[in-house]
């Protein structure tokens, strides 16, 4: 058998390794891939750090684009923001109203919370993202007006039940927005404390709206007032 020169056999070696090592190119992303990415890597950032502290050079970097590639996307921060909140806004109003699917008043108490608190549970930086007050958005793009749709909400619900108990249903819209506002906040101390459990803490909300409701005076008045 032949033997190989030892010069053509390094600079077969040498072809074979070069081979070996030479870098594989990266997928291209489609640019509607690459909005998808942009958003979740926004989100991610604008829920650890707000809206001010979140620049579009970290999302860039994030995502190992250039800031260019972000503006194309989303035209600067605040279009970015505001494609995230909304769809956070639509996410949540979803999930509470897929949850409203009983018919006596106090089981879609407890679907609405436990709709609101397995939104915090389940999507803990959107949440984030929501509470996180911004001046750049408009009254219809925080988590105060998120609220105030499920208020609406909750005050047909009331409407009814007031009427059917002989009370004034104009008052259902106070009521509606105090539930809402007490389970609100009851879940924003939840996202940081996370126990009891969700079950436990829309069982101790509802206890406390439903008893209370049950209970109420046709024409309360406060004590105090009086003196």
């Amino acid at each position: 058998m032949a033997e190989v020169p030892s010069g053509e056999s390094d600079k077969r070696r040498r072809t074979v390794r070069a081979a070996s090592t030479k870098p594989t190119s990266r997928i291209r992303m489609s640019a509607a891939q690459r909005r998808e990415q942009l958003i979740a890597i926004g989100r991610q950032i604008f829920a650890e750090r707000g809206f001010d502290a979140t620049s579009i050079e970290e999302v860039a970097s994030r995502a190992k684009v250039s800031k260019p590639v972000v503006y194309e996307h989303f035209g600067g921060k605040e279009g970015l923001y505001a494609v995230v909140v909304d769809r956070e806004v639509r996410s949540l109003l979803d999930r509470i109203t897929t949850a409203l699917t009983a018919g006596n008043p106090r089981e879609l108490l407890e679907q609405a919370a436990l709709a609101l608190l397995g939104y915090i549970e389940e999507e803990t930086s959107g949440f984030r993202v929501l509470v996180r007050e911004s001046p750049v958005l408009s009254a219809t793009g925080n988590f105060s007006s998120v609220m105030n749709d499920v208020a609406h909400q909750v005050e047909h619900i009331l409407g009814a039940e007031f009427s059917s108990r002989g009370y004034d249903p104009k008052l259902a819209e106070l009521y509606a927005q105090a539930l809402v506002g007490m389970v609100a906040l009851t879940g924003r101390w939840w996202l940081e404390v996370r126990k009891p459990r969700k079950e436990t803490v829309a069982a101790h909300l509802v206890n406390l709206s439903w008893n209370g409701l049950s209970h109420l005076e046709a024409k309360p008045g406060l004590i105090s007032a009086g003196r």
